[in-house]
């Protein structure tokens, strides 16, 4: 995989994950509070580097997106 391809694909990760955590109008800290609550625990500053650089696993995401609530996303 070419280095701008795999750029490509955490872009497209990052902005799922933003663009979802912005639809419930909710912070990093929100998120934190709401990963804590189905036993995660992470720092908002943490959280905004993993999605600022779009390189995370299938793991983070689907425990990011679990805990805001989000049970459907459109790719």
């Amino acid at each position: 995989m070419s280095v701008s391809n795999k750029d490509e694909w955490r872009s497209k990760a990052k902005g799922i994950v933003k663009a979802e955590i912005a639809l419930r109008n909710l912070e990093y800290a929100d998120v934190v509070e709401k990963l804590k609550e189905i036993g995660i625990e992470e720092t908002p500053q943490n959280l905004s580097n993993k999605i600022s650089r779009g390189a995370f696993g299938a793991d983070f995401m689907l425990q990011v997106l679990t805990a805001i609530g989000c049970h459907q996303i459109n790719l």
